[in-house]
């Protein structure tokens, strides 16, 4: 309620969203709630090796660690060297009508790799990281399936980079 010239009133809905978020807000601040950060990198320089040019992966690796390490082409002046070992996409048919169609296929992220030091220590063992989604499909809509493919992988991308930071943040403590 508001009061107006002509006595007390209801608020407007708008104004009765933004208390709601407000009230939200301030309790979730009470409680200490905050956001997910990155993971704090302890390290100043790394170098990405071994993925292909048009790598997504190494696209959104880049990204991530540029926000708060160097990203170097040369790994002689990196401090860590992150190293992919395998980086594959993979689509698989796991369900099928009775007359052969396509209703459901299963898209796979599969990404090796391991950490060394400048000099050649090893800091991470090679690893393997491996998601995989179910996603239906439709003969129908294929550019749209398409569509859906390429967004559920740069999804799994996002969470395999995750993966990996916090691996790397791990190192040198």
């Amino acid at each position: 309620m508001w009061w107006s010239e002509s006595g007390w009133r209801p608020l407007p809905p708008l104004s009765r969203r933004r208390l709601v978020v407000a009230a939200a807000a301030s309790v979730l601040a009470g409680c200490g709630f905050q956001r997910r950060q990155p993971p704090e990198l302890r390290f100043r320089s790394i170098a990405l090796l071994g993925f292909a040019p048009d790598s997504p992966l190494r696209a959104e690796l880049a990204r991530q660690l540029g926000a708060q390490v160097q990203v170097l082409d040369n790994p002689a002046l990196a401090e860590v060297v992150l190293q992919a070992l395998a980086d594959r996409e993979d689509t698989t048919a796991v369900a099928q009508t009775a007359f052969a169609q396509v209703r459901e296929v299963q898209l796979l992220r599969t990404f090796g790799f391991k950490a060394t030091a400048r000099d050649g220590t090893e800091l991470v063992p090679p690893n393997q990281l491996q998601l995989a989604r179910n996603m239906t499909y439709s003969e129908s809509a294929v550019l749209a399936k398409e569509a859906e493919a390429r967004e559920i992988y740069r999804a799994m991308d996002a969470d395999i980079t995750a993966q990996v930071l916090r691996r790397l943040a791990a190192l040198l403590r």
